[in-house]
């Protein structure tokens, strides 16, 4: 047997009728509805009887010699009309803190070297002017990053130009152009003298992230004449600084990475005539509104981002 429930549409109710509705009943009366909403008493009349047309043609406000009272009907429908009502001023109010980047929420990811530094200040400066927004954030490498803000589930992603990311699919905001430091356990030979040209390192053992230099930082080796000699393969920077002090070779390291060094182990700047190491953006998914809290949180990446060695 159907449910006769199922059977009937629900009315179709203009929130401006629920308004004026909730006025009168407030009042008790057309005339105080009308004044305290600016309209005339007959705009005030017209909107109710829409209503009561809407929900079926009962009246819902008995008219008296002086003021109105509310029918059965009425009472029935204010505890609705007031949730409707106050359901569309909280959006309204949550809608204009997001606007104002005083609410919502943040979901962004980030490359490794670039949770060293550069989120860590952007994030702290963030969340002291925006306390309210609520943040997730994910690490992993560029191209995951990527796909994982294609699919929606991020809103903004700290990236590079790493070689294979298709950038070109994306809204990017320049953060900085990183320059690059070679990694050299304390007391080697090139200590102290100032900048150096990888070629002077052609015949060292290095570490890397990968067992090839392309697709790695040592991509600026090669544009410099030699392809390095990768002793070992080592992804996390931690252990590569390990590496490095116990002599075991030397290694690139971005400038993002740099204020994470350890006692024993000395940066050498990179003196590169070609391209920068890698630039470094924040990018946001074309054709997708960006919220403003991401907005916002570029603002703070570029500042953080003046504070990291050119």
């Amino acid at each position: 047997m159907p449910n006769p429930h199922h059977s009937q549409r629900e009315p179709e109710l203009s929130t401006v009728w629920l308004r004026a509705f909730l006025d009168v009943a407030r009042h008790g009366s057309f005339t105080g509805a009308a004044r305290g909403l600016g309209w005339t008493q007959s705009a005030v009349s017209r909107q109710i009887a829409s209503l009561e047309q809407a929900l079926g043609g009962g009246p819902l406000f008995d008219r008296l010699p002086r003021g109105v009272r509310l029918t059965e009907a009425g009472r029935v429908l204010v505890p609705y009309a007031e949730t409707v009502t106050d359901a569309l001023h909280g959006a309204g109010r949550e809608l204009a803190a997001l606007r104002e980047v005083a609410g919502g929420r943040l979901r962004f990811g980030a490359f490794p070297t670039a949770d060293a530094a550069l989120v860590p200040h952007a994030l702290a400066a963030f969340r002291a002017r925006h306390p309210r927004v609520r943040l997730s954030r994910e690490e992993g490498l560029t191209p995951r990053l990527l796909d994982r803000l294609t699919a929606g589930h991020l809103d903004l992603a700290v990236v590079s130009t790493t070689p294979g990311a298709p950038l070109e699919s994306y809204d990017l905001h320049h953060l900085l152009d990183e320059s690059l430091y070679v990694a050299v356990p304390a007391g080697h030979p090139l200590t102290g003298s100032g900048p150096v040209r990888l070629g002077r390192l052609a015949d060292a053992d290095w570490i890397s992230g990968g067992p090839r230099p392309e697709g790695t930082l040592l991509d600026a080796a090669v544009r410099q004449g030699f392809r390095p000699r990768i002793a070992h393969v080592v992804g996390e920077w931690t252990a590569k600084q390990g590496y490095v002090a116990a002599g075991l070779g030397v290694a690139l390291v971005p400038a993002l990475a740099a204020e994470s060094v350890r006692p024993d182990v000395v940066l050498l700047p990179v003196l590169d005539e070609g391209a920068p190491a890698r630039a470094v953006y924040a990018a946001t998914a074309r054709g997708r509104t960006p919220a403003p809290a991401a907005e916002a949180f570029v603002g703070a990446l570029r500042e953080a981002a003046g504070k990291i060695p050119a």
